[in-house]
């Protein structure tokens, strides 16, 4: 019997998906595990496979399309089988609702007019989507000027998105025509980013129209016009990790346990990384980068001149730092918790374990790990509000806020509370060394669970955050000061540091961000217990 296969969704923001390209053609034989087709998500291009055998009778959507998710992508079964019924009744979840082909009907026409208008072998280049939360772009440099030639692969551009900047590559071949964004300007994602074609091509009225589209009294038909272009050029890959030949289910099993899978050797056809080598996987230990683990950066410094204001332009970063913050802060209702450790004992814990050769942990990894075990017994603390449902992660991601120059980024450590102290400690150095030179990929901040910011380093005995949406709790860590305390009712100098929770009440009761803070009190009071 005909088997309906549906576009997959391969990742928590994805609403379509394009197919990049088809493997296998109406008529061809389907085992389990063969390629069907190259599905272009939002983030990555993903191969996809097969989960049953037969023939493939029908291709609902075709190379270079794309359609929203759950729609009808192909269909399966015996050879000569009649699926009529089938296509019929696919061809409205695979088209929409008569509204939206209405809706889409004058986007049509404006790719068309598009492609009409481009001379032959000119191909227009937009800006592409980087990030999920990614809504324009900023060119950080151009590396091809105007009347250069370009090959496939080389760098046009460096595209800063709001996490990271990212190298930004050719897949065509040419001379580059014009620049639609000025080196250091922003434009809207999909918009035209530049033009590839043939030496002496004319294309002053090609990119006209559709370069305007960041002016908000332009109107609606350019906007649309210049959306409908990415149809004309297709997109250009963000980075290299996003070609690495992996199965789906590799993929999901490496988010899952956070498995770079750059580092990773496949054992498939032509290196492709199947099931077992995630599962056999072994990290190695990532190099101690020399900056501090939580040194934070400062703000881009700003020159006094007296009677004289100043202007700063704000960049990415700092427009969805704001955007972000505003949104957690008025939608999600805080409530804060504060609660005063005795660290003398991690102190000592802390002068074995570095005493070590070669390990050196700073008491920041300490409370990561420690608050890491702290979320396997506090679950609700690990969870995040969806409107409707409380969503109750399986997985333990620490996000550790990194200032920046541009503002503050939070790099994730991915399966935490699986991780030792030397792992957590090369990690932190290294993302917190990265992030301050944007080298941060863009899953390398997606997928937390809690976050942990620290500003003791700086002599802050206490202050409160605001939640790292979709995140439904953050830890504040203040600095560890020496003062006298009273212990078996005399007064002894002691070492104490304060922590304060912000979490939304929406998730987490105060009675259970209180448990979690006394189960914490107890890991960093009495570090051995951390190993029961």
């Amino acid at each position: 019997m005909a088997e309906v296969i549906t576009m997959p969704r391969l990742s928590d923001t994805m609403t379509e998906g394009k197919v990049a390209k088809w493997h296998k053609k109406v008529g061809d034989k389907v085992k389990e595990g063969d390629i069907l087709a190259e599905i272009e998500t939002d983030k990555a291009v993903q191969d996809f496979e097969s989960e049953i055998n037969g023939t493939l009778l029908y291709v609902g959507v075709e190379e270079g399309a794309a359609a929203a998710v759950d729609s009808v992508l192909a269909i399966i079964g015996n050879e000569g089988e009649d699926i009529s019924g089938l296509t019929g009744g696919a061809a409205a979840p695979s088209a929409g609702s008569e509204e939206k082909k209405s809706e889409e009907q004058p986007k049509a026409e404006a790719a068309q007019t598009v492609a009409a208008e481009t001379p032959a072998g000119v191909e227009l280049i937009t800006m592409p989507r980087l990030s999920d939360t990614m809504t324009e772009g900023k060119v950080a440099k151009w590396h091809k000027s105007v009347g250069d030639t370009v090959k496939e692969g080389d760098l046009l551009a460096e595209i800063e998105t709001d996490k990271a900047v990212q190298d930004f590559e050719s897949e065509f071949n040419g001379v580059l025509l014009k620049q639609g964004v000025e080196e250091g300007g922003a434009a809207p994602v999909d918009s035209v980013l530049a033009i590839i074609g043939p030496a002496g091509t004319d294309v002053s009225s090609v990119g006209a129209a559709p370069q305007a589209a960041p002016a908000s009294d332009k109107p609606a038909e350019q906007k649309a016009e210049a959306k409908t272009e990415e149809k004309v050029a297709p997109a250009v890959s963000s980075s290299s990790s996003d070609r690495v030949a992996i199965s789906p289910l590799a993929k999901k099993m490496a988010q899952d346990k956070g498995v770079d899978i750059n580092s990773v050797q496949g054992s498939g056809e032509n290196g492709r990384i199947v099931k077992k080598d995630i599962e056999n996987y072994q990290p190695a230990a990532k190099p101690a980068a020399s900056a501090p683990a939580a040194s934070a950066a400062a703000q881009v410094a700003v020159s006094f001149v007296q009677g004289e204001d100043t202007e700063t332009p704000n960049s990415q970063v700092r427009n969805v730092i704001a955007k972000r913050l505003a949104e957690s802060k008025f939608s999600a209702p805080h409530y804060y918790l504060m609660v005063e450790i005795n660290m003398d004992k991690a102190i000592e814990a802390r002068k074995e374990i570095n005493s070590i050769p070669d390990t050196k942990i700073s008491f920041n990894d300490m409370i990561i790990k420690a608050t890491a075990i702290a979320l396997r017994k506090h679950p609700q603390v690990n969870s995040s509000w969806a409107g409707d449902k409380i969503i109750h992660r399986g997985n333990i991601n620490v996000g550790v806020a990194v200032a920046i120059p541009d503002g503050l980024v939070v790099p994730v450590l991915k399966n935490t509370d699986q991780m030792t102290y030397t792992q957590i400690s090369a990690s932190v150095k290294d993302m917190a060394s990265r992030a301050k030179n944007k080298g941060l990929k863009a899953n390398e901040m997606e997928g937390s669970t809690f976050s942990i910011s620290n500003l003791g380093m700086f002599g802050i005995e206490t202050f409160t955050s605001i939640i790292n949406q979709p995140n439904s709790a953050i830890l504040s860590v203040g600095a560890i000061i020496e003062k006298p305390i009273v212990k078996n009712g005399q007064i002894v100098v002691g070492n104490t540091m304060k922590l304060s929770l912000a979490c939304d009440h929406r998730v987490v009761d105060g009675a259970t961000g209180a448990q979690f803070l006394q189960t914490l009190r107890t890991y960093l009071e009495n570090p051995l217990t951390l190993l029961l």
